[in-house]
């Protein structure tokens, strides 16, 4: 009871108590969703309409790209240049998909299971020609095979104990074909759109006889024309508010779909030394003593040189040498070397030596049978027995059957081996190959307990080839010089903290500071250099201002520096005015040039008249002028569209002028008019519809981009890559 009342008596403490403890958690609920939210949002690599796409979901859809080229093309890695091709074809697909999905949801359409069926059944889509499922003979797609793989497919994935290499395999496969379906489908979904948005263009009677007549009603006119060019550009120079009003009413040439920064950079080349120079050149003289060496072993000096050409001991055509030393050895005897010396192109120093010089074929036909031992003994033992059979006249393929081998015919090309690292095995076999004679027969021992037998059946396109010594030295620079090039770097941007103080004194410090306006965030990399991924982060990012300077970044092959200065920041849908200053200027300048020009020929009562105004052409007869395609002017060397819609208005005889086009202002009167006797019948009615249907469907191909700009697309993907 004491302790009842004590509660009692501490009550409101007790409820203050509970009640902190109470916001504490419901705090600490909210700092944990704050920090969730904030976490997503950082995953967030881009939206189309309100669908975010996290950088896992993306990574996927990239990573299923990338199988599918490794798949199709046998390639097994793909460089950075290729992997940011590729990101970029998965966000374009991803964003018209979501477009389409968008608008096709709205609609109510889809692409129902059955029709896909129907799709893979009749098997014309030009996708189902890409997969391994095809006629042999006729390389259509055949669904038989398909279903085969299916059913192999599911035996091998719910079968325990199946080889490791052909579950792979199928999986591959099968991934393969689900891309290869969704594309499809997404295929046909966007047909459906487009087909219902061509169904909503008619070409009225009133717009098929009007495109009718623009065709065929023909004018003739006397022209003369006064070219912006006889107006000097000092004479109207455009003041700010003009250009604002220019940029105003051109704005939505100047629309925008992703962020873009103006910015200054240095860019800061690391070069050799003078020092770094002498000691290759000291280096490059040693190893060509070791080259000229009656008993030189060529392979193993060119490894150790650090020679960017490997030593290739099978002699090759000219085409496989490096262009430079191509050239070289043309002009070179047998064992004669050459070098060191400089090639200025690839700033590289080189030393060749001519080994050998023959002619060989440039395709060899072969068959061959591979034996295998459980020792050198064994494998030995039954090749002889092959041989002896061989020599006998048993034929080659019914011996290859016996050992599961088909010992069919097959070409070989130097192109397919000349450019190859080979080992000791894979040169053996080729030297074999080259060397010897049709219709022979050898044993070639591979490894320990491995061995070839080969038969040449043909030699074609004998070719000169060359063995060659290549010592290829990239003259590049130490670390003390690029050590001392940053110092000298950091040292000018520690003291010239403003980009106002970077460009007073960049000049006298040996420094360029160069600008790019418009750097959109879909460039992926600044000033044209390679591993430029951090400093694009650093533009990109909001927290960075107008004004910032950037820290030096190691770009290129590590062997530039780069500094950024931001300039200007555009989030917004368009263009900011300033950066499109010089298009405002020369528009307006045109403006008011044409006015200018306009005034002069305002007191002209005929064309005669224009004629004498300083600045003006010649008159020029022009024909066959019709509504329907712009005007050729000779005078000027090019067409004017104006033209044709201001001929067409005017009466044959009338007089007109102050026609303002690309090139300058124009009067003209016209002076014949002529119709075709061809009459507006069914036939012409139908042509001319689909004319205007046609011109219909062109302004509605757009229909994308203005999805896009409806959706509101970000792309922050420079955040991440």
């Amino acid at each position: 009871m004491a302790t009842l009342q004590k509660i009692r008596s501490k009550g409101a403490l007790l409820i203050l108590f509970v009640g902190l403890a109470l916001f504490a958690f419901i705090a600490e609920e909210a700092v944990r969703s704050l920090s969730s939210s904030r976490t997503e949002s950082h995953q967030r690599i881009g939206k189309v309409y309100d669908n975010s796409l996290n950088i896992q979901d993306y990574n996927s859809l990239v990573d299923e790209y990338v199988d599918v080229l490794k798949f199709t093309s046998g390639t097994d890695n793909l460089n950075e240049e290729q992997m940011q091709q590729v990101r970029d074809q998965v966000w374009q697909t991803y964003v018209q998909n979501e477009l389409l999905n968008h608008e096709a949801e709205q609609l109510g359409l889809t692409v129902t299971d059955a029709e896909m069926q129907d799709i893979i059944k009749t098997g014309q889509n030009p996708m189902l020609a890409q997969t391994p499922f095809r006629n042999q003979q006729t390389g259509a797609f055949d669904i038989d095979q398909l279903n085969q793989f299916l059913t192999q497919y599911n035996t091998i994935k719910n079968q325990a104990g199946q080889p490791a290499e052909a579950v792979a395999y199928y999986t591959q496969v099968y991934n393969y074909w689900k891309f290869i379906e969704k594309n499809i489908r997404q295929q046909a979904l966007a047909e459906k759109f487009q087909n219902l948005l061509a169904k909503s263009f008619v070409a009225n009677p009133v717009s098929a006889q009007k495109a009718f007549e623009a065709s065929h009603n023909e004018k003739d006119i006397l022209l003369v024309s006064l070219p912006y060019s006889s107006i000097k550009d000092d004479e109207v120079k455009p003041e700010d508010k003009e250009l604002t009003a220019k940029y105003n009413e051109l704005k939505d040439l100047f629309r925008i779909q992703e962020p873009t920064r103006d910015i200054k950079y240095i860019d800061v080349a690391v070069t050799a030394s003078k020092a770094d120079r002498d000691e290759i050149n000291k280096e490059m003289q040693e190893i060509a003593q070791q080259l000229s060496a009656a008993d030189a072993d060529f392979a193993n000096i060119i490894r150790k040189s650090g020679s960017t050409v490997s030593y290739h001991a099978l002699p090759v055509r000219r085409m496989a040498l490096p262009t430079d030393i191509a050239a070289q050895v043309d002009s070179m005897a047998v064992g004669q070397q050459a070098g060191p010396y400089l090639n200025a192109q690839d700033n590289t120093q080189n030393i060749v030596r001519l080994i050998a010089k023959t002619t060989l074929p440039d395709s060899i036909q072969f068959r061959q049978i591979g034996v295998n031992g459980a020792d050198e003994a064994a494998a030995q033992k039954t090749a002889d027995s092959i041989m002896t059979a061989l020599n006998a006249g048993v034929p080659f393929d019914s011996i290859a059957k016996k050992y599961n081998q088909t010992g069919e015919e097959q070409w070989i090309s130097s192109a397919q081996y000349e450019t190859a690292n080979l080992d000791e095995n894979n040169l053996k076999f080729i030297n074999a190959l080259t060397t010897q004679a049709v219709g022979t027969t050898q044993q070639v021992k591979l490894g320990m307990s491995g061995i070839a037998i080969l038969r040449v059946t043909d030699r074609r396109n004998p070719v000169e080839k060359y063995q060659v010594a290549i010592v290829k030295r990239p003259i590049d620079f130490s670390n003390d010089t690029f050590n001392k090039t940053f110092n000298d770097f950091s040292q000018f941007i520690a003291s010239n903290k403003t980009i106002e103080d970077i460009e007073a004194n960049a000049l006298k410090a040996g420094y360029m500071v160069q600008q790019h306006e418009n750097l959109f965030a879909s460039e992926h990399n600044v000033a044209g250099l390679s591993s430029t991924r951090e400093a694009f982060r650093w533009i990109f990012n909001d927290d960075t201002k107008e004004g910032d300077v950037s820290d030096i970044y190691t770009v290129g092959n590590n062997d530039h520096l780069l500094v950024v200065m931001l300039t200007g920041k555009n989030n917004g849908e368009y263009r900011t005015e300033a950066s499109v200053k010089d298009f405002l200027t020369s528009e307006v300048t045109r403006d008011k040039k044409a006015v200018k020009l306009q005034e002069m020929m305002a007191s002209a009562s005929d064309l005669s008249a224009v004629a004498k105004i300083k600045g003006a052409t010649a008159i020029d007869t022009i024909k066959h002028i019709t509504f329907g395609a712009p005007v050729f002017i000779p005078s000027a060397g090019g067409s004017e569209s104006i033209l044709a819609g201001a001929v067409a208005k005017t009466a044959k005889g009338a007089f007109a002028k102050g026609v303002k086009g690309n090139a300058g202002v124009y009067a003209f009167q016209v002076v014949n008019e002529n119709k075709t006797n061809e009459k507006f019948d069914d036939a012409a009615k139908q042509s001319a519809s689909s004319q205007v249907a046609q011109q219909a469907m062109r302004a509605a191909s757009r229909f994308m981009q203005v999805l896009y700009d409806k959706a509101k697309v970000q792309d922050k993907r420079y955040m991440f890559y």
